[in-house]
């Protein structure tokens, strides 16, 4: 089986209709994108998975949608104002821009890579204090005293170190605006301004969490790999509030459940793995990435984070309203801590896409096709008549009808069936359904099933509940509990 390159899953994703290029017309936007119509369906399968996986399968798990735009001091309660920022750097000579953690991670890799550890540790140390401490001048001096060179250059000859908030500003009116207005960074805050209405209205006690899918936005100064990094994206999260006390152990079980769930994606262990973090974010007392390898190298697909009690007590502070819960077994209020759990769907699309995107040999023939988790597949089933005869036409059109109010299908009478079979097997659609004459004298039709390319005869009375039981929630979900039991 060979993998392809990441240049080889952009093409297949604009050729056969997942991704486009935004403003493709006018030569595009940086690190903005489009999804076509098998990658809306595909994206829309993965958001509901994990929705269901949530909200659907806990009892203590409810959903919300809350706005794009916030009150501005949800942002500077949140600390977003003045600690969500990249620090950077230009190279004068190759006009490239870097994020200084990534520029100083390479440099600090390349040293390890010659053998000369002693340097790495210290190199690593002395940065990760200046880092820390955001001494921007003492970044610069450390660039130009450790030779750090741009690797395309090969010069030290950097600008000023700069320190870039990454919140996009926008404005509700076009005059007298005092003050910025944001669009959100992230999706969490608006969790967490509505604890105390969900806790009036759902009358629910801890541990109990809330999900939430939505867009968000980060001026990103270096966006880059596909859609891994963009300026526009969306986030599935899920902040799970606790008794304090109680931290230790929910942090534990969710990274027990999240990365169990990837198996239900058919990610298995030698491509996901867990980092923990050694620099912590101002809100964290845990913190673990679940990353996969992408063509890229292993990059991050989900952070899992204890938040501590450090987003509502700021809430608190700044909107002047009590924001507690009252435990009525130990009989007094407090501020519960906070596990979350955030996927980027965007990063999670292409993780499935990298991981899917097959080429194999069977016979001394090369094949491609995109192996996808039957229930994600944006097309469930393709409905193809042998020849392009009224009878045959009007038949698959019938049992087209029939299976549109259960499933994904599609109909297609175009080309040749073998080509028509390899373009669905090139958009992961599990199975084609071939109509012949057998099907217009005993209603027989022939199912293909796309990953073993078998073809099986079954009646058309049949293939509601045959199809049922490959596509059913409940066997899949089964499956994952005996793995987490």
């Amino acid at each position: 089986m060979i993998k392809f390159s990441l240049k080889d899953i952009i093409s297949h994703t604009k050729k056969y209709g997942f991704i486009y290029p935004s403003s493709d017309i006018y030569n595009g936007l940086s690190s903005v994108y489009d999804y076509g119509p098998n990658g809306v369906e595909l994206k829309k399968n993965l958001k509901d998975l994990w929705w269901k996986s949530m909200v659907y399968f806990n009892n203590n798990i409810i959903g919300l949608d809350s706005s794009i735009l916030m009150n501005s001091s949800v942002w500077i309660a949140s600390g977003h104002v003045s600690n969500f920022s990249d620090i950077m750097v230009d190279n004068k000579d190759s006009n490239k821009r870097y994020r200084i953690d990534a520029l100083v991670n390479f440099y600090s890799l390349f040293l390890l890579k010659h053998g000369n550890i002693e340097n790495y540790y210290y190199f690593l140390n002395i940065f990760n204090f200046f880092l820390k401490k955001k001494n921007l001048k003492e970044i610069y001096n450390f660039l130009i005293i450790e030779s750090v060179v741009c690797p395309i250059s090969k010069t030290s000859n950097w600008t000023e170190v700069r320190d870039c908030n990454l919140m996009l500003k926008t404005s509700l009116n076009f005059f007298n605006n005092k003050s910025n207005i944001y669009l959100r960074p992230e999706t969490a805050q608006g969790i967490f301004i509505n604890f105390l209405n969900i806790l009036k209205t759902s009358k629910i006690n801890l541990p109990f969490g809330i999900a939430q899918i939505g867009k968000v936005f980060r001026n990103e100064i270096i966006a880059r790999q596909f859609i891994f990094r963009m300026k526009e994206f969306e986030q599935m999260e899920m902040q799970f509030f606790i008794n304090p006390k109680d931290e230790s152990f929910w942090f534990n079980y969710w990274k027990l459940v999240r990365i169990k769930w990837y198996s239900i994606l058919n990610i298995f262990n030698n491509n996901i793995k867990f980092y923990n973090h050694v620099n912590l974010s101002h809100y964290a007392n845990y913190a673990v990435d679940i990353k996969y390898n992408f063509p890229f190298g292993f990059k991050e697909v989900e952070g899992i984070h204890s938040r501590t009690d450090f987003d509502i007590k700021n809430h608190q502070s700044f909107s002047k309203k009590k924001i507690q819960y009252f435990d009525s077994i130990e009989k007094k209020s407090y501020i519960p801590y906070v596990i979350e759990t955030s996927v980027g769907c965007d990063r999670l699309f292409l993780m499935i896409l990298c991981n899917s995107l097959i080429k194999e040999k069977k016979k001394e023939k090369e094949r491609v096709y995109l192996n996808l988790p039957f229930i994600i597949a944006p097309v469930k089933l393709a409905i193809l008549p042998l020849f392009k005869k009224s009878s045959l036409i009007e038949k698959s059109i019938n049992i087209f009808n029939y299976l549109k109010y259960y499933f994904k299908v599609v109909y297609d009478d175009s080309q040749s069936i073998g080509k028509r079979y390899i373009k669905q097997d090139l958009i992961g659609t599990p199975y084609c359904i071939t109509v012949d004459y057998k099907t217009l004298n005993n209603n027989i039709i022939t199912i293909r099933d796309r990953n073993t390319m078998i073809q099986n005869c079954l009646y058309i009375d049949e293939l509601y509940f045959y199809l049922n039981n490959k596509f059913n929630l409940k066997f899949i979900f089964d499956k994952l509990f005996n793995i987490l039991n």
